[in-house]
C-alpha cells in the first residue's frame, strides 16, 4: 500500500466497494474516534464527572473503544460481504451495519439491544448506499444563513445608507 492509503484524509469513497480495505478503515475509524472522543468529553464533564485522571481516561476508553469497534466492525463487514457475494448493493451495508450491531450489544451486554442497534444501522447504511449510487447527499452541507448571531457585525442592519462622504455641491 502506498503512502496515500495512509493519509487521514482518506475518504471511503475513494477506491471503489471491495478495494483498500485500510483506506475505508481509515476513514470510518476517524469518525468513529471524533465521534467518541466527542461523546466521551460530554459524558465525563456532564454525566459521570470521575475525579483524576485515571478514572476519567477509564471513561474515554469506555466510550471511544466502542466508537471506534462499531466502525471497524461496519467496514470489515460491508468488505467481506462484498468479497463474498461479488456484488456491489445495500445488502453488503447491511451485513456490515449488523456486525456494527453486535459489537454495540456486545459493549452494552445486551442482545436485544445489539439486534436494535443493527436494524437501525442496517436502514442508514441501506439509505447512505442507495444515496451514494443515485447521487443524491445523505447528510447535506450545511450552508451559511444571512442572520447570524455569532458575528453580528457581518451585516449591515441600518434602515438608510451612509452616505457618500467628502462630496461638495460642485460651486
Amino acid at each position: 500500500m502506498g503512502c496515500a492509503n495512509m493519509s487521514l484524509k482518506a475518504n471511503y469513497y475513494d477506491k471503489p466497494e471491495g478495494d483498500d480495505l485500510f483506506g475505508k478503515m481509515i476513514a470510518t475509524n476517524k469518525y468513529a474516534l471524533a465521534g467518541g472522543l466527542g461523546w466521551s468529553t460530554v459524558e465525563v464533564m456532564m454525566v459521570s464527572k470521575p475525579k483524576g485522571y485515571l478514572p476519567t481516561i477509564a471513561r474515554y476508553v469506555y466510550f471511544t473503544g466502542p466508537f471506534v469497534g462499531m466502525a471497524s466492525a461496519f467496514t470489515v463487514g460491508a468488505y467481506a460481504a462484498n468479497k463474498l457475494r461479488g456484488r456491489d448493493d445495500g445488502w453488503n451495508y447491511v451485513a456490515g451495519a449488523f456486525a456494527a450491531g453486535g459489537v454495540y450489544g456486545a459493549w452494552k451486554r445486551n442482545v436485544v439491544g445489539g439486534l436494535v442497534a443493527g436494524l437501525i444501522f442496517s436502514v442508514a447504511g441501506a439509505l447512505k448506499k442507495q444515496s451514494v449510487d443515485e447521487g443524491w447527499e445523505f447528510f447535506p452541507e450545511v450552508k451559511q444563513h444571512a442572520i447570524s448571531a455569532v458575528n453580528p457585525n457581518r451585516y449591515d442592519f441600518t434602515l438608510t445608507q451612509e452616505r457618500e462622504r467628502g462630496w461638495t455641491s460642485g460651486k
